[in-house]
Order: structure tokens, then C-alpha cells, then sequence
């Protein structure tokens, strides 16, 4: 008899902002197929006897094949077993999620997907970020700086859009800017750097997309890094609410941001 993958989203980091179906499955699982950085949390849900597999994919460093990962899900599910694919932030945004629900499809294995927190989203909002604000921004678009081809987004029409999220932006930071400048974006345009979101070791930094161009995102880092671009980003400096020591008035950012 078959069994049943569950896809799930891990959320950003924090391992309270999972999902209560998500962590309802966890707690029923037979196996949990797993990413590099799910928090240690999230694993201890699943019963001590769960199978467990760590299949996490490192930006620049090793990797296990997706496809590997895809026939592991296929292979635990014609055990008959309730597999749980835990996946950080949501499954279906740059989570490879439907690459693994097309080949679950393709093997007659049931399958379900439980969407979760993306760090597109937590990360800027733990930041005091709003991806949207009336008078500021009426638009916003995630983008990955990483392609499978290598090949850069067109940066030219992204920059028309008023709240840029740019995924795996880490070591591509200074090459996002260079595009988003050629583009048209000016150099005071607000930023925000933001590593590890929603983590304890979360950093934030506040900068424009002209010092952006000129630093990148510092020192080569592993931990995740998304970058915010555009006038909301400078409402980071005012609405701190996890750094409450880092709150200045917010209004020159905000002029600079127009």
C-alpha cells in the first residue's frame, strides 16, 4: 500500500512560526525528509523512532541532487509511510516544492502540500519592514539572485517594481545593485540587508543600493541573506521592534526613499 508525502512549509527560521497543521504532522510521522537549516526544534516534533533525512542543499558548497531527494520521497512513500518533507519557508516559493510534487504526480504517489511562512515575507516583517505602505509602495515581487542557468534576472524591469525581495542575495549582492542601478533605481534608494531571518543570529543592515554597489553584502557569509530594495526598507530604521535600540525617526530615511 502506498503511503502519503506531505509537503511542508518550515517557516523562516523560528521554529514558532511553523504551522499548526505542519506541526501536527510532524508529531505523526513516520519519516521527515528534511533542508539543511530547519531548526533542531522542528525535528524534535517527530517521534523519536521517525526516520530521519537530512537532504539540504548549500548556495556555492554541497549539495544533495534534487533528484535524489525526489526518488527518496517516492521510494519512503511506496513503504506505505507518512512522510513529512520539511521544507524551509514555504514548499512553492523558490522551495523547489513543485519539482517535488511534479514527481510525486508522476509516480501515482498521494501527496499534499501545506504552505508555510516565507522568509519573503517574516524576514522583512521581523526587520519592521512592510513590503507594502500606502504613499510608499503599491507593488512588491520576490526575485532569486541564484539561477539554475546562471543567467541574471533582467534587472532593467524589476527596478520599475516599488519593493524588491531578492533571495539568495548573500555573494550576488553587489551584482543586484550594479543591475538595479543600470536599471534606473538611484543610489540613495533604501536597503536592507538581512541574514538569518527571524534566527537568533540575525543581522540587519540598513544601508542604500549606491553603498550596496559598493560593498556587496561584506565578508563571504553561509547564512541565508535577502535583501529588501525600495522606500520601505528605510521604515526598518523606525520600526525596530526586535532591536528597539535602533529606532531613530524614520522621516530623513523616507525622503531619501521617494
Amino acid at each position: 500500500m502506498s503511503g502519503i508525502v506531505f509537503l511542508v512549509g518550515a517557516g523562516p527560521g523560528d521554529p514558532e512560526l511553523i504551522t499548526v497543521r505542519g506541526a501536527r504532522l510532524l508529531a505523526s510521522a513516520d519519516a521527515v525528509v528534511h533542508d539543511r537549516l530547519v531548526a533542531r526544534e522542528l525535528l524534535d516534533l517527530a517521534p523519536a523512532d521517525a526516520l530521519r533525512y537530512d537532504v539540504g542543499k548549500e548556495g556555492y558548497g554541497a549539495s544533495v541532487p534534487q533528484a535524489s531527494t525526489s526518488e527518496l520521497l517516492v521510494r519512503l512513500a511506496r513503504t506505505g509511510l507518512r512522510v513529512v518533507r520539511l521544507k524551509g519557508g514555504d514548499p512553492f516559493v523558490f522551495g523547489r516544492g513543485g519539482e517535488e510534487a511534479m514527481a510525486l504526480a508522476d509516480a501515482a504517489i498521494r501527496f499534499e502540500v501545506v504552505p508555510g511562512v516565507t522568509a519573503g515575507v517574516a524576514g522583512p516583517a521581523c526587520a519592521g519592514i512592510p513590503l507594502t505602505h500606502r504613499g510608499l509602495s503599491r507593488s512588491a515581487a520576490f526575485v532569486t539572485a541564484v539561477t539554475a542557468t546562471g543567467e541574471a534576472p533582467d534587472w532593467g524591469s524589476l527596478a520599475a517594481i516599488d519593493t524588491l525581495v531578492v533571495f539568495m542575495a548573500g555573494r550576488a549582492a553587489r551584482a543586484v545593485a550594479a543591475g538595479l542601478l543600470a536599471g534606473g533605481r538611484p543610489l540613495s534608494t533604501p536597503v536592507a540587508l538581512i541574514r538569518s531571518a527571524t534566527r537568533p543570529d540575525e543581522e540587519v543592515r540598513l544601508i542604500d543600493l549606491g553603498t550596496l554597489a559598493q560593498t556587496g553584502a561584506g565578508e563571504p557569509d553561509d547564512r541565508p541573506a535577502l535583501l529588501v530594495v525600495g522606500a520601505v526598507a528605510a521604515l526598518g530604521h523606525a520600526l525596530a521592534w526586535r532591536r528597539p535600540s535602533a529606532r531613530p525617526s524614520a522621516a530623513r530615511f523616507l525622503e531619501a526613499g521617494r
